[in-house]
């Protein structure tokens, strides 16, 4: 499953960068608001969430001259899966990952193998909102532009969706302590990434199970953009920390 053997990857990624360095499932609003990655915006011109929790899709990036054409032109690569017309819109010397890797032809060939599932984590990725990071340019997802304090970025997880329900047991059918809405958990005994259901601790210090298809590792993709020359393109697509 795609979902599981990327998000063990991201986990194994960090441990081994530390010693040295899915199908995501948004509610349904969510589904229903990402119908482009540009998100609503009130009429002050302020970002606002779309959807209800702490760590819900934002759009800060609405009023960044130029980036609201480029995450459109974004957007329409990753939906008609154009390897070339996203190469087009990467920086040249892109990263692609902590390895060495890097540039547009190395891009389009992980793009064409489709291993891991690029285009499934770019479809997913946009969908996650859009945050400036500090060197003025966009971060996608949102939060990846955020410091996310007092956590294990190996062991967190952010939960996609409103109200997820939390388990006593790793059973759909076990009694529901809690649900939770868009928010950081942590594995309680590290990823397994074979099962239905993962233990983790919420950030009330709640323990319970909740689905794997309803979490997404801190160190899963990210793309990060930037202007230069009057020219957006992104410059780095990655994985791990």
């Amino acid at each position: 499953m795609r979902f599981t053997q990327h998000l063990a990857a991201a986990v194994l990624l960090s441990s081994t960068l530390a010693a040295c360095s899915q199908q995501n499932a948004p509610s349904d609003k969510i589904k229903e608001a990402a119908t482009s990655v540009i998100g609503p915006v009130d009429g002050r011109g302020k970002p606002i969430k779309l959807a209800e929790g702490k760590y819900a899709p934002v759009d800060e990036c609405k009023d960044t001259p130029g980036a609201e054409d480029f995450r459109k032109q974004l957007a329409d690569a990753i939906a008609a899966k154009d390897s070339d017309r996203l190469a087009a819109l990467a920086a040249p010397d892109v990263k692609l990952d902590f390895g060495g890797g890097a540039g547009t032809a190395v891009l389009q060939s992980r793009l064409n193998k489709q291993e891991p599932d690029l285009w499934g984590e770019l479809a997913d990725i946009v969908k996650l909102g859009c945050g400036i990071n500090d060197q003025g340019g966009i971060t996608i997802p949102w939060y990846a532009a955020k410091p996310i304090d007092g956590v294990d970025p190996a062991m967190a997880m952010l939960v996609t969706g409103e109200k997820v329900p939390m388990h006593r047991d790793a059973d759909a059918k076990s009694p529901e302590i809690e649900d939770v809405s868009w928010d950081i958990v942590t594995l309680v005994d590290g990823l397994e990434p074979d099962d239905a259901f993962q233990k983790v601790r919420t950030s009330d210090g709640t323990v319970g199970f909740l689905a794997t298809d309803r979490l997404r590792s801190l160190l899963d993709y990210r793309l990060t953009a930037s202007s230069r020359d009057g020219k957006w393109s992104f410059t780095s697509l990655v994985a791990g920390d």
